[in-house]
């Protein structure tokens, strides 16, 4: 039996709480070990963030292209290379990936270990190594940072054909002739617009009444319409009930809705509709810690598990898979155990960006939350037609939306659909952070003509 190696803390997973949590806790003064299976920075230097946006880049440069013409500038015909695409997308996740590993292999206390770990006792890991050579680890605080994956599609005949997921789309070297996706969330919605702007056709299947299940239905509704103006087939309240290969080695799809059961024959097909957490591999029964029935692990508001000493952070921990939220977590660990604070997850606001163009940014509450919650409110909505600086440059799709309290005039959540909907989410939640009320925004002076000033008319126009 291997020699077990003693630790001060044990973080499982180079994520984006991983990462700097260790780093964080080695100049602390604590003896840790980083364990890593494939590749440093999680899913959002490798499969999540970064690629598909270096890829949305790429997509909107195309949909710029083909609209030279309204701006009187004319173009030739567009052709997409998406071997210079995919190549583009490489290099930045390459950069980003070993500029992140290189600098934890230079933090003094700090051992990064690629290999798969797993529990084989409470407080010890063990450590399959890529040549097979098993290594031991203890100690007393253990941090799980092992993120989650894209689900396998749960309908008949899934085991005839290739699936795409998140990950592959985007090794793809050529346009697919017609994208099928299966999911109207974040993922499916990006790459849905993505590839129909390289030139693909494509369908997208919801088995929901609206698109972004999180949203107001009147913005999930503005969505779909944009998306449709794109080109994309957008089918609410459909099922996809089972699909299989055709004659010529194509894809077919049967999908049913309320006007029945219809074949849809696509070239390619994207499984969009979920993701799983990677704790099957932890073996957390050994160490006793507690997950719900989908394998994400049970925590506190501190992000402690069950056990003590043990703490889960990002993705496998369930709730919002967002990077910024995954960082948070690595924050709140920092202030607790590293500077003696008391930072808790309780409260936390809810924020993020959809990269879909134009982009849906969205912070806090949403109208249909708060009034759910019986808040007194009011609710200031405005088209992007109303922006000045958005029609200048042209790209004036999309509808702004806060909701307020009506009594203190607290901003309690905002959907910005439109040209840099983040950036102007992000001001919305700065003021947030600061507890103005809206009337500061609607009476601040803001450059002209920016994005900015349209907060200005935004909040002077209640519903």
């Amino acid at each position: 039996m291997a020699t077990t190696e003693q630790y001060d803390a044990i973080v499982i997973g180079a994520g984006q709480a991983g990462g700097p949590l260790s780093s964080a806790l080695a100049q602390a003064g604590k003896k840790t070990a980083l364990i890593e299976r494939e590749h440093v920075g999680g899913t959002c230097i490798n499969e999540g963030c970064t690629p598909t946006k270096t890829m949305v880049a790429s997509a909107r440069v195309a949909y710029l292209a083909r609209r030279g013409a309204d701006y009187g500038v004319h173009t030739g015909p567009i052709e997409i290379d998406m071997s210079v695409v995919r190549k583009r997308k490489r290099d930045i996740v390459t950069s980003f990936r070993s500029g992140g590993q290189s600098r934890l292999e230079k933090t003094e206390g700090l051992d990064l270990i690629m290999g798969e770990g797993s529990f084989v006792a409470p407080k010890t890991i063990e450590v399959r190594l890529p040549s097979g050579e098993l290594r031991r680890l203890s100690a007393d605080l253990i941090f799980l940072n092992a993120g989650d994956r894209p689900s396998a599609p749960q309908i008949n005949g899934a085991d005839t054909v290739e699936f795409l997921n998140s990950t592959s789309i985007m090794e793809l070297d050529r346009v697919p002739e017609h994208l099928l996706v299966l999911g109207g969330g974040y993922v499916g919605l990006e790459f849905g617009q993505m590839f129909r702007r390289f030139g693909s056709q494509v369908t997208i299947v919801q088995r929901g009444k609206q698109l972004l299940v999180r949203e107001d239905p009147d913005i999930a509704d503005e969505v779909a319409r944009i998306l449709r103006d794109d080109g994309v087939n957008v089918l609410l309240q459909t099922s996809a009930i089972k699909v299989a290969r055709s004659s010529n080695g194509g894809i077919q799809l049967t999908v049913r809705s309320s006007e029945g059961e219809r074949t849809i024959t696509g070239s390619h097909i994207l499984g969009a509709a979920g993701r799983q957490p990677n704790s099957d591999s932890l073996h957390l029964d050994v160490a006793g810690i507690a997950a719900n029935k989908h394998g994400y692990i049970d925590v506190n508001d501190r992000l402690e598990t069950n056990v003590p000493g043990i703490y889960a952070l990002g993705d496998v921990k369930g709730g919002p898979a967002f990077t910024h939220m995954s960082y948070d977590d690595f924050r709140i660990i920092r202030t607790n155990l590293i500077e003696h604070g008391s930072a808790s997850i309780k409260d936390r606001t809810l924020l993020y960006t959809v990269f879909i163009d134009p982009q849906l940014g969205r912070v806090g509450l949403t109208e249909t939350e708060a009034r759910e919650q019986g808040r007194k409110i009011k609710v200031a909505k405005m088209p992007m037609s109303y922006v000045a600086r958005a029609l200048e440059v042209d790209e004036a799709r999309g509808v702004m939306k806060a909701i307020v309290d009506a009594e203190d005039k607290q901003i309690l959540g905002a959907a910005v659909l439109g040209l840099e909907g983040g950036e102007i989410m992000s001001m919305l939640e700065i003021a947030m952070l600061g507890k103005l009320p809206y009337t500061t925004l609607r009476d601040g002076v803001f450059a002209h003509p920016t994005l900015a000033e349209s907060l200005n008319n935004l909040f002077g126009s209640f519903e």
